[in-house]
């Protein structure tokens, strides 16, 4: 799932990204509406968590020119403001929920499950690629009978590499959404879990290889195809 968070509050939009990230979601972050509205236009995107007070266009207007445009993303609006109008409001203008902060995490990534499901959105409980399966609930790759438990790391890059296996995935775009756009972790770490999962891949017997394209990145290959 490819979620977009439109908040202005930095600590907030922070905590909001390593929340989405910890599920293995893709997250895109921008910091007021103008911003929002470019990327919700030129992105494709499972769900939007729109704040109401931005700077330099309110997150009302937001929704109710991406509504116009027939945008139809299901949109969470996350606002300080609690009163029934400001509620009404935001639902009219066309989001499919509502919430005040403060709010639990929980709660939050159980109504982003319910609205992308609201267009018909089939939610996985596993990705598979060849022999190999991921079960999103567990954290645990495997082959046939063979089962191997992934650290929340390797189930972000595994979970990265399935969703698009044919896709070459770059170092850089692996360190952006494992570890964060503003992280200081350098390539070799993500060489050291690739190599973590491809000894895993190896223990359950699986013939799905992890493959270094270089100078480029990584994708997944399907060794029992000839």
């Amino acid at each position: 799932m490819k979620i977009l968070i439109v908040e202005d509050d930095l600590h907030l939009s922070e905590a909001l990204e390593h929340i989405m990230k910890e599920q293995g979601y893709l997250v895109d972050v921008v910091n007021d509406g103008l911003d929002g509205l470019y990327y919700a236009v030129n992105n494709d995107y499972d769900v939007i968590i729109l704040d109401i007070m931005l700077p330099k266009m309110n997150g009302y207007d937001v929704i109710k020119t991406l509504r116009k445009q027939k945008n139809a993303t299901p949109t969470i609006m996350l606002t300080a403001k609690n009163e029934i109008n400001d509620k009404v409001e935001g639902l009219d203008a066309g989001a499919d929920d509502y919430m005040v902060k403060p709010f639990a995490p929980k709660e939050l990534l159980a109504r982003v499950r319910a609205v992308s499901r609201r267009i018909g959105e089939v939610v996985m409980d596993e990705l598979t690629f060849g022999d190999l399966v991921l079960n999103l609930n567990t954290n645990m790759l495997s082959c046939g009978l063979r089962k191997v438990s992934v650290t929340n790391k390797e189930f972000q890059i595994i979970k990265i590499l399935l969703s698009s296996p044919a896709t070459i995935t770059s170092k850089d775009t692996l360190i952006s959404n494992v570890w964060g756009v503003d992280s200081e972790v350098e390539e070799n770490s993500v060489e050291a879990y690739i190599s973590f999962l491809r000894k895993k891949l190896q223990f359950i017997g699986s013939k799905v290889g992890i493959q270094t394209i270089r100078m480029t990145g990584y994708r997944l290959e399907d060794n029992s195809v000839c």
